[in-house]
């Protein structure tokens, strides 16, 4: 089996630092504004909420100035650097918008930076391996998610204080940008496939549009996973064990990431996306349907497939369908079109949610996940296959 290459490998420890030093402090961060600077629920909504909508659109931005630029790297070295650096400065923090400006600059990096680093990836990838340099990528990714909050837990339970623990994520981010500084970027070759018409000179082709749609639609359903941790807990999950039960949920992402990039380079891309979709949608609704906390338990570490089975996969689709000079564009739409669809869900699945119960609201994202699911099936039908076999 070929060896990925360096620039993929460093991405992704890139991506591991720097997760496990985000995840260090997101998860302490909603009491820390809410007992020590005394902020209301309904303006942690507003930090969180802005925050993505930065980073959503500045992916967007950074994607077309990468494919401008003609460079990757001094995107991403930016956005990795200024994240790394401004991220435990919440440490410092007296009043509730000293943390929405350093949760907003900390998603500018970000924004800066998403993009260009799965652009770089696409270009460093070998044919065939697409869906593994990126199942990689988010394997590390899921992986660092795992590793931070425990680190937090424990420096909690040497004694130290959360400010003194913000502080402390300053050094996987200082480790994410080394491995960053020391990524090699070279000229992608062009692509010897092309699997769908391209579009007018400098634009994305039509097959890009008519994926990114249905990306949409699914995203419609995709709400927060924090309505999958409040039905746990309404199934009997203690409140003491959600923090375990997320850690877990995050350990099944790693393996199923593995699997589904090398999944995703030995069939179809559209298939192996499809199936994803399609646990989602089962998972979804089962958990609606569930009585016992051990439900809760399973259905949380089969929902890792869902992730392991599309993220990687639908980047890799990306890079097939669209010219090398516009893979920043496209990645840019890609990133832009997840971000500002997680708010519309969100407010779908909630009110829903509020103004019946779970069932029905958790029924609504299955319904949506499998319209998606079948609309790729038929696009599947109507092209070409997206990827050349793996070479063995």
């Amino acid at each position: 089996m070929r060896r990925l290459p360096l620039t993929v490998v460093l991405l992704g420890l890139t991506s591991f630092f720097t997760d496990a030093g985000s995840e260090m402090i997101f998860p302490l961060l909603p009491v820390f504004l809410t007992t020590v600077l005394g902020a209301s629920p309904a303006f942690l909504g507003i930090v969180e909420g802005a925050a993505d909508l930065v980073a959503s659109l500045l992916k967007l931005v950074a994607g077309r100035l990468s494919d401008r630029l003609g460079m990757r790297k001094p995107l991403i070295v930016g956005g990795y650097g200024l994240a790394g650096v401004v991220r435990p400065l919440v440490a410092f923090a007296s009043a509730p918008w000293h943390v929405l400006v350093v949760r907003l600059t900390d998603r500018v990096g970000k924004g800066v930076r998403g993009a260009p680093r799965d652009a770089l990836i696409a270009d460093a990838a070998p044919e065939g391996m697409a869906a593994r340099a990126f199942g990689f990528h988010r394997a590390m990714d899921h992986a660092g998610a795992v590793v931070g909050p425990l680190i937090a837990a424990g420096l909690l339970g040497l004694g130290l204080d959360m400010r003194t623990v913000f502080l402390c994520a300053a050094i996987p981010g200082a480790l994410a940008l080394v491995t960053t500084l020391v990524v090699p970027e070279r000229a992608p070759e062009p692509a010897p496939v092309k699997v769908a018409a391209p579009g007018p000179a400098g634009r994305l082709p039509p097959a890009f549009w008519r994926l990114l749609g249905l990306l949409a639609l699914f995203g419609l359903g995709n709400s927060s996973d924090a309505f999958l941790l409040l039905r746990a807990r309404e199934l009997g999950v203690a409140d003491a064990l959600l923090p375990i039960l997320w850690s877990a949920f995050h350990v099944s992402k790693v393996g199923w990431s593995f699997v589904g990039g090398a999944l995703g380079d030995r069939m179809k891309r559209q298939h192996a996306i499809i199936a994803g979709w399609l646990v989602y949608a089962a998972v979804y609704l089962l958990l609606g349907l569930a009585t016992e906390p051990w439900h809760a338990w399973a259905l949380f570490l089969t929902y890792g497939a869902y992730f392991g089975l599309t993220e990687p996969v639908e980047k890799a689709l990306v890079r097939d369908v669209v010219p090398v000079e516009l893979r920043g564009s496209a990645f840019g739409w890609y990133n832009f079109t997840n971000g500002v669809m997680a708010l519309p869900a969100s407010l779908l699945i909630g009110a829903i949610w509020q103004a019946t119960s779970a069932l029905p609201a958790l029924a609504t994202g299955a319904a949506l996940a499998l319209a998606a699911s079948i609309g790729l099936a038929l696009l599947s039908r109507a092209q070409p296959p997206s990827a050349p076999p793996a070479s063995a």
